[in-house]
C-alpha cells in the first residue's frame, strides 16, 4: 500500500511539472535578407518573455520560435516582428520601422 502511494505521488507531481513546461514550436516567413537582419530578429525574440528560442534561416527566410503560449502567442510575435522591420508571414512591415533599417536590410537593399 505504501509503495503504491509513493507511485501514485511520484505519477502525479511528473504530470504537474510536464503541464507547467509546455511550450509550441512555430515557424514565421520573415522578409531578412542578410546577417545583419538575422542578428536583429533573433535578438529581438530571444529577449521577450515567454520565448525560449528563436533562429533565423537565412536559406528560408523562416525563424523558428520556441514559446510558452501563457506568456505570449503568434500574432503578439508577428507584432515584435513588423515593429522592427520586417513583414511576418502575410503581415506586412511597420514602414517606419522599414526605413529605420540599414539600407542593407531594406527591400531591394541586396
Amino acid at each position: 500500500m505504501k509503495t503504491l502511494m509513493i507511485c501514485l505521488i511520484f505519477f502525479l507531481s511528473s504530470q504537474l511539472f510536464a503541464q507547467k513546461n509546455k511550450s509550441q514550436t512555430i515557424q514565421i516567413q520573415t522578409s531578412a535578407q542578410c546577417g545583419d537582419c538575422k542578428n536583429r530578429i533573433e535578438n529581438a525574440l530571444n529577449y521577450t518573455k515567454g520565448i525560449s528560442y528563436a533562429e533565423l534561416n537565412m536559406e528560408t527566410k523562416k525563424v523558428e520560435i520556441k514559446f510558452n503560449p501563457k506568456k505570449t502567442d503568434y500574432d503578439k510575435i508577428k507584432a515584435i516582428l513588423n515593429k522592427i522591420g520586417y513583414d511576418a508571414d502575410n503581415q506586412k512591415a511597420d514602414q517606419q520601422a522599414v526605413l529605420a533599417l540599414p539600407k542593407c536590410c531594406q527591400p531591394g537593399g541586396h
